[in-house]
């Protein structure tokens, strides 16, 4: 599975399309793990996006294993730099003992 398969890009699309893409990893896909990335003013929709997911649709299935921050530095179409925060939070599906 390539790093573009088990990823889900928040951006301007309804929340619960994103979630129902969460879910649908961990459930058709049967992903062990699922990375949500957004940057910029989609990062708290991230974060709603990962807890929704695993507190009301895949309860006691995954958990989150890590959150990276990061930010980017790029040219705005005036040609401006400017730097924008990251997040990526990884999910996995919890081992069954």
């Amino acid at each position: 599975m390539t790093d573009q398969d088990n990823s889900i890009f928040i951006g301007e699309k309804p929340f619960m399309n994103y979630v129902i893409g969460l879910v649908m990893q961990f459930t058709t896909k049967e992903a062990s793990e699922v990375i949500i990335k957004a940057r910029g003013k989609f990062i708290s929709k991230a974060v709603d996006v990962s807890e929704v997911g695993k507190n009301r649709f895949l309860k006691d299935q995954v958990e989150i294993t890590k959150v990276t921050t990061g930010s980017e530095e790029f040219q705005n179409k005036e040609g401006k730099d400017i730097r924008v925060s990251t997040i990526e939070i990884f999910m996995n599906k919890i081992k069954k003992k």
